[in-house]
């Protein structure tokens, strides 16, 4: 290969990191643990993944690929197609919205932010699984899943600005 044809390559593999690491936590989330009722409390990688990267990189986090990643969640889930994938684009495009607000944030306030989105997002995906079942859920799963996120969030984003910064810069 020529050098050109390498240095193209690996610009397409750096940009496509994002998208390629947001899949394989969806995937490494639907693996089963052999432990007793933790599916509640597995944190939403999806959501962590998709707001990090359309605040610090919306380049790399196009909204196609908002779709797929929500598609193949909500295929691997096992709950109904397009739930995950509404959450997941309103997520992204209100994130897109306020880009320059977030832009200068720190991450204290990022935090906030995403705390405020990820329970609208939990509470969206919450009522729309209580509207497709017509009937009432238990609410604690989702409140679970919420807390675990929001918990895992600081470990996450720490993860991915250390990517963004040794393959992304």
């Amino acid at each position: 290969m020529r050098p050109a044809a390498l240095h193209r390559l690996d610009w397409l593999a750096r940009s496509a990191s994002p998208v390629a690491i947001s899949l394989l936590l969806v995937i490494l989330g639907m693996v089963p643990l052999q432990i007793p009722d933790v599916t509640p409390v597995i944190p939403a990688w999806a959501l962590i993944a998709v707001y990090y990267w359309s605040v610090h990189r919306p380049d790399l986090m196009p909204i196609w690929a908002v779709f797929i990643i929500g598609l193949v969640q909500d295929l691997l889930g096992g709950g109904y197609p397009g739930v995950g994938i509404l959450a997941l684009l309103l997520v992204h495009q209100f994130v897109a919205s306020q880009r320059r607000t977030f832009a200068r944030a720190s991450f204290q306030l990022l935090w906030l932010i995403f705390a405020l989105i990820a329970a609208a997002a939990v509470a969206l995906m919450w009522l729309l699984n209580c509207l497709l079942q017509q009937q009432l859920l238990e609410v604690d799963p989702a409140l679970f899943q919420y807390l675990t996120t929001l918990a895992v969030y600081p470990c996450l984003a720490w993860l991915f600005a250390q990517a963004q910064r040794s393959f992304l810069s």
